[in-house]
């Protein structure tokens, strides 16, 4: 490699992280574009909303994280198109061309074209989504202590969309935090009153385990006090509550969308084939059809397993491709063939709440309760950027473990309440 390549990575999460981190080691020049000017571990936005962790306990700055490398600059800003043909990626008024590209943009929240859900749901997609659902639910139980005569239905209700991981954990967690915590917070509120929801299309929870952890998801949150509502569908969200199919009304002060996600807007802005959710069509290398010095990685991609199944949209799909695709801009430089990407699945993991997770690990192997559970609070331990992170959070869980006290049940103010559902461009 004689000469050094401009390398520009649009995005710092799972993907665009352990892509720079294995391009720092080559001798091309690397820059790192995002919105935000930290990685944050989205495993963890539930714990955020429900009190358990803090914002910045789950993110750490990409700028701590690059410095090191000197072949790497950090640009905070926002990509909003892609011209293939000049190699150039668009911030703003700004155009800044590369050699090679890696587009690691992620996913953004899909309403599935359900009416009232971008207007009236909270999406948990971000630090910012998760903090202004906790301010939300806090503020909800500060606001029926001080009118405890208002007696609007529904005034501590909580309806969750979607069984996947994502609602699983979330309902696990909020219901400890109003059993747990906020019953003793608000002594004088009746907090019986409160109840969490999950709402599922599917006749199951969790799709992807194996069908014990998903039995024992869903008996774990029914022993939590959650009303699990399998296969029923949502047809509407309004601002106090939800419809159900077949006319039921659910009063709900309270709904959070977890059912969907779509690719990032940015890929609208490039014209090429795009698979489910929005997502880019990819070769066999990652690589974008026609563009070979363009690699697609995590939610963005359109890739598939060795029997032609999608990949799933987990953090390990994305961390394998960058540094998959690193590789590939190694070989592609030196005038080497590219090598097909393979998924190595490692398993999958949920938890729902103390002691409690499940684990689906390769070779059958299926781990559920305490030592689910564990298993669970090594691996995300493991996988936290940070060495501050990692101690913080060890120790929070620690407290939490041995008091059940959340210590960040706090309300900061923030510009305003409004949820926010990107354009589906």
């Amino acid at each position: 490699m004689s000469v050094r390549a401009r390398v520009v990575v649009v995005g710092s999460g799972f993907g665009g992280l352990n892509a720079a981190l294995r391009l720092a080691r080559l001798p091309v020049e690397v820059t790192v574009i995002d919105r935000d000017n930290y990685h944050g571990f989205w495993p963890l936005l539930y714990q955020v909303a429900t009190a358990g962790l803090g914002s910045d306990d789950i993110a750490h700055p990409i700028r701590s994280i690059y410095g090191r490398f000197p072949n790497i600059a950090v640009r905070l800003g926002t990509v909003t198109g892609v011209d293939l043909d000049a190699k150039a990626v668009v911030i703003g008024e700004e155009r800044m061309h590369y050699d090679y590209l890696v587009l690691a943009a992620g996913s953004s929240a899909s309403d599935f074209g359900i009416e009232g859900v971008a207007e009236h749901a909270f999406p948990l997609k971000t630090i910012p989504d998760a903090l202004r659902l906790r301010n939300h639910i806090l503020s909800t139980f500060e606001a029926a202590d001080s009118d405890r005569s208002d007696g609007t239905p529904g005034t501590l209700t909580t309806v969750l969309i979607g069984g996947g991981p994502t609602g699983v954990e979330l309902a696990g967690a909020l219901a400890e935090l109003i059993e747990r915590n906020l019953a003793g917070d608000f002594r004088h509120l009746d907090v019986s009153e409160a109840r969490v929801v999950l709402v599922e299309l599917s006749d199951h929870l969790l799709p992807g385990f194996s069908e014990h952890s998903q039995q024992a998801a869903l008996e774990t949150l029914r022993r939590k006090g959650v009303d699990v509502r399998l296969e029923t569908r949502l047809t509407r969200v309004g601002e106090r509550g939800v419809d159900l199919e077949g006319g039921e009304r659910m009063d709900a002060s309270t709904v959070v969308w977890t059912a969907g996600v779509r690719a990032n807007p940015l890929a609208g802005s490039i014209p090429v084939e795009r698979g489910r959710g929005g997502t880019l069509a990819v070769e066999a290398d990652l690589s974008l059809p026609g563009h070979p010095e363009v690699f697609v990685i995590g939610d963005l991609a359109s890739g598939s397993g060795p029997g032609g199944e999608p990949l799933p949209q987990v953090a390990q799909v994305a961390i394998q491709g960058g540094k998959h695709v690193a590789r590939n801009i190694a070989r592609r430089h030196a005038g080497k063939r590219t090598r097909p990407f393979h998924y190595h699945n490692h398993g999958s993991m949920a938890t729902i709440g103390r002691r409690a997770a499940v684990a689906d690990l390769p070779g059958g192997f299926v781990l559920s309760g305490t030592v689910g559970w564990m298993a669970w609070l090594t691996v995300h331990l493991w996988f936290l950027v940070g060495f501050r992170n990692r101690i913080v959070v060890f120790v929070n869980w620690a407290w939490n473990y041995l008091t059940w006290d959340r210590a960040t049940r706090v309300i900061l103010a923030q510009g305003g309440d409004a949820r926010r559902f990107p354009p589906t461009g």
